[in-house]
């Protein structure tokens, strides 16, 4: 088993990883939204797959498993010839925007529907032929984005935009279609950002470039009369491609893992054990809060996508900026938890449902702008090692430890002052069977950690927002004139 649950779950990560890859290629325009829907359908996957189980409605648990062996895999075999970069850099089309709102809607109307009909399953006893009508229409929703690449294929050609290329930042492409005007970015990037003033970033876009353009004709003659002004570091800058040997000596990629960890980790705590916090406050439906977590985990990953686009193409400033939002929210979240008031699980759920799931929109678009996308397969599952580092660290020590604790200290206070024979007999005969607690002070301590770990994790956030906000300039600022 343990050996077949280490070859699915990496086979898993490859596929993340191709799909993510491929498309932030291919729309280097719309990382967020790309990211976000792609990040979006992997978290409702385990709800569809559940879906089209019930339609089976088998006993034998190896049908389930024959049916998640064999399904995605032949899905995977149909399109392992068809997702791959195909230039989409050189083919933005002016509906783009329109497409990915789209996209948004179905999105939307996907996640309400499953949630619709988790409730109507759960509460009432439906027959198999309305299961398989249900299921029917799930599948109607998942295939309606098709019509986006085949309308458009018929409607209208491809348009190109030459602005798009400093947001590949190919340092490696040398073809024959490379010209001057890109080997001038590449001076940007690199001996201009060292000498160039820093008023010069708070002027207006034309004038910036105006001044950017003046300072490396003056670098470039000085140069070639030998006055060698330039002063070149080993290895590539914010915003062209590294390595992830590379990456890891800066400390802009330390700030993100660490910013992720403390995030993301204390979201996956909440997760982890939200069984038990529901238990402990009253709750006997506790499976209701886990679904409703997946879906606020879903929105979470759209929503992040889009508002952190909006920030980034609207207004050239850093992505991180909207997950040090994220985190703030997901720090009010576990104060809920912790204070245990009445509706807290719902409006705690809510929140760091929705924090949680936006860093998984945010992170990998933030990691292809920064480090390029020649390695951003190495570099974003690096980057995804905070997550289980984190509930490692916060949910297996810091969380389970404070709950052990408070649930002896409540055993424990029954017996103290009267111990006799018929006290410790029970004593013994309980033994075997796992400590329970009840009541806000269960998860009161750790609730108050994980929400200080999640300002934590916005103040360097902020302090990466204040790194980069140069780079974000260069690359978003010229796409807005």
């Amino acid at each position: 088993m343990c050996i077949l649950i280490f070859v699915g779950t990496n086979g898993e990560t490859y596929f993340n990883t191709a799909a993510l890859v491929s498309c932030v290629q291919n729309f280097p325009k719309s990382r967020g939204p790309v990211v976000g829907i792609l990040k979006g359908f992997a978290g409702l996957g385990g709800a569809i797959l559940t879906q089209i189980y019930a339609v089976i409605h088998s006993p034998d648990h190896a049908s389930l498993i024959f049916m998640i062996a064999v399904a995605p895999a032949m899905v995977i075999i149909a399109l392992m010839f068809i997702i791959r970069p195909v230039g989409g850099h050189r083919q933005v089309r002016p509906s783009d925007g329109l497409s990915f709102s789209f996209v948004y809607s179905i999105c939307l109307l996907l996640a309400s529907y499953l949630m619709g009909v988790m409730i109507v399953e759960d509460v009432v006893d439906v027959s198999q032929n309305v299961i398989v009508i249900f299921t029917a229409i799930l599948f109607v929703i998942l295939i309606i984005p098709i019509v986006i690449p085949i309308y458009l294929s018929f409607t209208q050609e491809p348009r190109v935009v030459p602005e798009e290329e400093a947001l590949l930042s190919q340092s490696g492409d040398q073809g024959p279609g490379r010209s001057e005007h890109d080997d001038g970015q590449e001076i940007i990037f690199s001996e201009v950002e060292e000498e160039k003033p820093k008023g010069v970033d708070l002027l207006p876009a034309l004038e910036r470039q105006k001044r950017i353009a003046q300072l490396q004709v003056r670098l470039a003659q000085a140069a070639a009369e030998g006055a060698v002004r330039i002063k070149r570091r080993r290895g590539p800058r914010r915003g062209e491609d590294f390595t992830l040997v590379q990456a890891l000596i800066k400390a802009d990629f330390w700030l993100m893992f660490f910013s992720l960890l403390f995030g993301s980790g204390s979201g996956l705590t909440v997760i982890d054990n939200l069984g038990q916090m529901s238990q402990s406050l009253g709750y006997e439906n506790t499976h209701v809060f886990v679904s409703m977590i997946s879906i606020w985990n879903f929105l979470g990953r759209i929503g992040g996508g889009y508002f952190s686009e909006i920030i980034v193409r609207d207004n050239a400033y850093p992505r991180h900026a909207a997950m040090a939002i994220a985190q703030v929210v997901m720090a009010f979240g576990h104060f809920f938890f912790a204070m245990g008031w009445p509706g807290a699980m719902y409006i705690g759920t809510l929140l760091v449902g929705l924090g949680y799931g936006a860093h998984w929109a945010i992170v990998p678009a933030a990691a292809s702008e920064l480090f390029g996308l020649k390695n951003f397969g190495a570099l974003y599952n690096f980057l995804t090692i905070a997550n289980p580092a984190g509930s490692l660290v916060f949910s297996g020590l810091i969380a389970s430890s404070i709950y052990d604790r408070e649930a002896e200290k409540q055993a424990q206070q029954p017996h103290e002052g009267h111990l006799n024979l018929a006290s410790v007999l029970t004593s013994f005969l309980n033994m075997d069977e796992p400590l329970k607690c009840e009541g806000t002070i269960c998860f009161f301590l750790t609730s108050l950690i994980m929400s200080g770990l999640c300002i934590v994790a916005a103040v360097l956030s902020m302090i990466l927002v204040y790194r980069t906000k140069t780079v974000y300039a260069n690359l978003y600022g010229r796409s807005r004139t």
